[in-house]
C-alpha cells in the first residue's frame, strides 16, 4: 500500500493526492483535475508521488468510456514523458512498466472512436499520448505542435529561430513571431515537404496511421514536420524533424 506521507509533490508531501484521486474519478469535468496536474506535473516537472498515481490513473481509464478517459490518459502521458524527473536509483518505466502498457491499449482504443473523424485535434492529442506510453522521445511531449500549426526552432546553422508554419497562414519558415498578420514585410520562405513515399520508421507510421484513421490533414501535415526548410536568416536548408529532436531531446 503506498505510503502517500512519504512522497512528494511540487507542494509537498503528498498526503492529499489520494482524496484528489478519489474525487477526479468521479467525474472527468472534476476541478480535482486542474489541482492534480499542478501538484504531479507542475510545469512539465514531475515528482515522486506522480508516478505513484499511475495506478489510479490507470483503473480509471480502463472503467471509463473511451471519450471520458481522456483525462487520466492525457495526465499519466504527460508523467511518463516528463524528462524533469527527480526520482531515485529506480526507474520508474521499469517500475510502472505493467501500467505504462495498459495505458497504452487503453489509447489505442480510445483513438478508434469513430467521432475523432471529425475531431483532428483530440486525435493529436490521443496520438501523442499513445507516443509517450510507447517511449517515444520528444514526440510524445511535441506531437501537438501539429495542432499549433508550427514549430519555433533555432536554425542548425546560424541560430536564428525560425518559426516553420504549416496550416491556416501557409507553408514556410520565417523569423517573425507575428507572422498571422494580414500585412507583414518579413520573409516566408516556402517549405520542402517530404514525399511519403520516401518516408521510413516514425514518419512513415505516423503518415500511414493518419491516412488509415481517415485524417489526411494530419497527414499532410506530417509531409512538412517531416520534410525541409529553408532558414529566413542565412538559407541553411535543415531537416525540421531534426530541428525539433534537438530542440527538445
Amino acid at each position: 500500500m503506498t505510503d502517500w506521507s512519504q512522497l512528494h509533490h511540487a507542494y509537498g508531501t503528498a498526503d492529499d493526492v489520494p482524496g484528489l484521486l478519489d474525487a477526479a474519478c468521479l467525474n472527468a469535468q472534476d476541478p480535482s483535475w486542474d489541482e492534480l496536474w499542478s501538484r504531479l506535473c507542475h510545469q512539465g516537472t514531475v515528482y515522486s508521488a506522480s508516478y505513484a498515481a499511475l495506478p489510479a490513473l490507470t483503473e480509471m481509464a480502463r472503467q471509463w468510456s473511451a471519450v471520458d478517459r481522456r483525462m487520466p490518459l492525457y495526465l499519466a502521458s504527460s508523467i511518463v514523458a516528463s524528462t524533469d524527473q527527480p526520482y531515485g536509483a529506480d526507474d520508474p518505466q521499469v517500475t510502472y512498466a505493467s501500467q505504462i502498457s495498459d495505458l497504452a491499449q487503453l489509447t489505442e482504443e480510445a483513438l478508434q472512436d469513430p467521432g475523432l473523424t471529425d475531431n483532428p485535434t483530440t486525435y493529436v492529442d490521443l496520438l501523442g499520448t499513445l507516443l509517450s506510453f510507447q517511449g517515444v522521445e520528444v514526440w510524445g511531449e511535441q506531437f501537438d505542435g501539429l495542432n499549433d500549426e508550427e514549430y519555433e526552432v533555432p536554425c542548425p546553422t546560424c541560430d536564428t529561430e525560425n518559426f516553420i508554419v504549416f496550416g491556416e497562414y501557409g507553408f514556410f519558415s520565417t523569423t517573425d513571431s507575428m507572422y498571422m498578420r494580414t500585412s507583414t514585410s518579413a520573409r516566408q520562405v516556402p517549405l520542402r515537404p517530404q514525399a511519403p513515399a520516401s518516408f521510413e520508421g516514425l514518419a512513415q507510421k505516423l503518415h500511414s496511421r493518419a491516412l488509415t484513421d481517415g485524417q489526411p490533414d494530419i497527414a499532410r501535415k506530417l509531409t512538412y514536420v517531416f520534410g525541409s526548410a529553408q532558414c529566413a536568416e542565412c538559407d541553411a536548408v535543415f531537416s525540421v524533424e531534426e530541428a525539433i529532436v534537438a530542440q527538445w531531446g
